[in-house]
């Protein structure tokens, strides 16, 4: 990789959504020349805008280090899977649907030379069952990110049963490049690491809520607080080196036989999932919220994006790659 420049890798993006938008902006700051495909021709025309906004967040952080209009000259945006021919990495990122999914791996592979790695930003199905669709199903891996990509160093890596470990290892090597500090999982996780971590943390939380032991408001400010205080600069088991392991066997053996261990979906969901619940994108949420508030909350989380990004800078881990592996 010392000898690799990103700017001699073209990278493929298939979906422009908010997620496929905010991965090109990504690259295109990693200095990659970035070929964009649309799957629904509806999709093009918001593209530009939203991939111009998101770079115009990374300068007002100071990310960029030349004008927004050049690192657009690296980009190419099409409805023609054969663009892609040129591509080193293509990465899908469409809507969880596995049939759909398939059609588009099917293009891709295609376009593509065999010895292209082919990925997933999946974070609900397995790299496994995905890798089913695939008629070279070794080059094909999961690159789960986090929203914003290019405010977030999180990255998760997934191999499935048939995945090359060379190709899992360029990419992780890669993801450095893109100012990650990526995991790389040579197991096929459901859920992977931070889905299996935060649905723990839901469940626990919704079922305190449940049993009236706390309050939405409650077990937020709990998490904001406490948690959130330090979990940026250390994680959660660096914490427990910092704070004495003395106890921490006690702990477990009274705390873990009263966490809520239930493996149906929490009443709560089950009924905000009935009403058609999307959150801050209609009137049903956990919350209530004005129009304004949910302007003031997409705001708000776009300016701690920068600060959050800019404070993990300051305290920098040591680099130890074998530490991420899995």
């Amino acid at each position: 990789m010392e000898n690799i420049k990103t700017g001699d890798i073209t990278v493929g993006i298939v979906g422009l959504g908010l997620m496929g938008c905010g991965f090109i902006a990504t690259l295109l700051m990693a200095e990659h020349n970035v070929i964009a495909i649309a799957p629904i021709p509806g999709d093009i025309a918001p593209a530009p805008e939203r991939i111009n906004n998101h770079l115009k967040l990374c300068e007002g952080a100071g990310l960029l280090d030349r004008p927004i209009e050049s690192y657009l000259l690296q980009l190419e945006i099409s409805e023609d899977y054969a663009q892609l021919a040129t591509c080193s990495l293509v990465v899908e990122c469409v809507i969880e649907i596995p049939g759909i999914k398939k059609s588009v791996y099917e293009k891709i592979e295609n376009a593509v030379t065999k010895e292209t790695v082919i990925a997933s930003n999946t974070s609900a199905i397995p790299i496994s069952e995905l890798q089913k669709y695939l008629a070279h199903p070794e080059r094909f891996i999961g690159i789960h990110w986090a929203e914003p990509s290019y405010f977030s160093r999180f990255m998760e890596i997934t191999c499935g049963n048939h995945s090359d470990m060379q190709y899992a290892d360029w990419v992780y090597e890669l993801a450095h490049r893109w100012g990650k500090e990526p995991t790389l999982l040579r197991k096929d996780l459901r859920g992977f690491i931070t889905n299996r971590l935060m649905y723990a943390v839901y469940r626990e939380g919704l079922s305190l809520v449940e049993k009236g032991e706390a309050t939405l408001e409650d077990v937020d400010k709990a998490f904001r607080y406490d948690a959130g205080s330090w979990m940026t600069l250390m994680g959660i088991f660096r914490r427990m080196d910092y704070i004495g392991l003395k106890d921490q066997l006690e702990m477990f053996k009274t705390i873990f036989p009263e966490l809520c261990n239930d493996d149906k979906v929490s009443p709560l969901m089950q009924e905000m999932a009935d009403t058609g619940a999307e959150g801050n994108r209609d009137s049903f949420r956990l919350y209530s919220y004005s129009e304004d508030e949910v302007r003031q909350w997409e705001e708000a989380f776009d300016l701690f994006n920068v600060d959050i990004f800019q404070l993990a800078a300051m305290y920098p881990s040591p680099r130890e790659k074998n530490a991420h592996k899995i």
